[in-house]
């Protein structure tokens, strides 16, 4: 979906967005990375780049690299490569896209990218979540670049030992960001993208955090922390098993502000050994993941689409 309430996509500048209004293509705005997958990432479709002119749509990037079909007068993206949106036994599946790892409050049409930017397109089952108002596929993304223009900065919050965290920091760094660590949760309304680090219980009073006890339909997460353990859903937003040691790394957003991203775990050892290590290019296209000791890492949600 393009935005946060309806399915995907795109209020467009004109009816003929998709292939181009007739305007000039304008200033380049550098390159634009753009992904294409199905089922929650688990399958790519297609990654490329394309360059990008300061007239160019996140709509009009997407038709550069697959035939796309729409509907309501350019304003929904119905189809991408032959894959359409539909019902099926109570269920919809349709074309949601993000940029940098964020949700677009406009439609693809209406989304003018910038240099740098990863724009991502996923064909998902949205039965168990409507809103997935953030995600960490786009990794280093939203770090690098921000949302909108935004150069919202990062801050690690640590609530565990302080080598966890200057791990993550580093982690940052090695991508070129730089982030400041520093102890607590901090101000919740801070123009920063935070970082939380730590367990679960040391975490979970957080408001942002705190979503993760809505389940996906409220928190965008297929996970939630229950009674000791990790609960792990299906696409469907059915709990689909139980890990009692088990590291997660999420994203949640409230409102129109910067993201919250958790590296949290059950306890202090599975953030140490399973959460802070994964901080890295093996988020790529993926909603959220666990990590346990016995089944490595799991994208969730679980299953898919098919």
């Amino acid at each position: 979906m393009s935005g946060p309430r309806g399915p995907v996509v795109a209020l467009a500048l004109c009816a003929v967005a998709a292939a181009g209004c007739g305007l000039g293509e304008g200033e380049s705005q550098g390159e634009v990375e753009l992904t294409i997958t199905r089922d929650y990432g688990s399958e790519l479709i297609s990654r490329g780049s394309e360059e990008a002119s300061e007239s160019d749509s996140v709509l009009r990037l997407l038709d550069r690299q697959a035939e796309v079909e729409t509907r309501y007068g350019g304003g929904f993206v119905q189809s991408v490569g032959g894959l359409s949106g539909t019902s099926r036994e109570g269920r919809r599946l349709d074309w949601f896209f993000y940029v940098n790892g964020i949700e677009s409050p406009v439609g693809s049409g209406e989304y003018q990218p910038e240099g740098g930017d990863r724009v991502w397109w996923d064909y998902r089952d949205w039965s168990g979540a409507m809103r997935v108002p953030a995600v960490v596929g786009s990794y280093p993304e939203p770090f690098l670049h921000g949302f909108k223009g935004e150069d919202w900065g990062t801050e690690v919050r640590c609530l565990i030992q302080r080598r966890i965290c200057d791990l993550v920091a580093d982690r940052l760094a090695s991508v070129g960001v730089r982030a400041a660590v520093t102890s607590g949760l901090g101000a919740e309304d801070t123009r920063s993208i935070r970082i939380l680090v730590g367990p679960w219980r040391r975490i979970s009073s957080d408001p942002a955090a705190s979503l993760l006890a809505r389940g996906p339909a409220g928190s965008g997460v297929f996970a939630r922390f229950q009674d000791g353990g990790l609960i792990v859903f299906d696409v469907r937003g059915e709990a689909a098993d139980r890990v009692e040691d088990a590291g997660l790394i999420a994203a949640v957003r409230v409102g129109e502000g910067p993201p919250t991203w958790l590296v949290t775990g059950t306890d202090g050892g599975s953030v140490a050994t399973l959460g802070a290590p994964l901080l890295d290019e093996g988020l790529r296209d993926r909603y959220a993941i666990a990590a346990t000791p016995e089944d490595g890492v799991l994208a969730l949600p679980l299953g898919d689409s098919s």
